[in-house]
């Protein structure tokens, strides 16, 4: 009897991105990506122990919601770009959307291309009636997907003692 444990997640495919699971072999690029003070200046810098728990945790989230994040790799040259996420937070009943894009591929367009796909499966594959993202003010970039994504300002909410801006997008009913 094989007694190994499988879960699953969906993969979600763009034109040019493959949203899949993370591996082990996308830790090192994950680490280095929060240990980076430029790339990480929102995220909070961590060192590689912390950035393991991380990790692991944003896997384990498919298990406990059936939701959580995804790595983020261009089709064409099978390189991690980066992350997305559509979770929930322990307290939260909304799911949140996360992105994240390693520096090396910033400027390209890998992360509106990657949350788009991330909140078209939360509104429309999953039917939750809201989606939200938290953002810093000083977080530009983030705040131009999230423009592009339709969320708007909603409130201010602090986490991890740091205010930051929650965004808000309902799902559209049709037809």
């Amino acid at each position: 009897m094989n007694s190994e444990f499988v879960t699953s997640l969906p993969y979600l495919h763009t034109e040019r991105l493959l949203l899949r699971e993370y591996r082990r072999e996308d830790f090192d690029a994950f680490a280095a990506h929060l240990a980076d003070p430029v790339s990480a200046a929102h995220l909070g810098l961590v060192d590689r122990h912390t950035a393991w728990r991380i990790f692991c945790s944003q896997a384990g989230l498919w298990l406990i919601h059936g939701a959580g994040w995804w790595a983020v790799e261009e089709k064409r040259t099978g390189r991690l770009v980066g992350t997305v996420g559509a979770f929930f937070r322990e307290e939260s009943t909304v799911m949140e959307l996360g992105w994240n894009t390693y520096r090396a591929f910033w400027g390209q367009g890998f992360a509106n291309e990657a949350a788009v796909a991330a909140m078209k499966h939360a509104l429309e594959i999953r039917r939750e009636p809201k989606v939200r993202a938290l953002i810093a003010s000083a977080n530009e970039s983030s705040l131009r997907v999230a423009g592009r994504l339709g969320l708007a300002y909603e409130a201010e909410t602090e986490i991890h003692g740091k205010a930051v801006g929650v965004y808000t997008r309902e799902r559209e009913e049709g037809p």
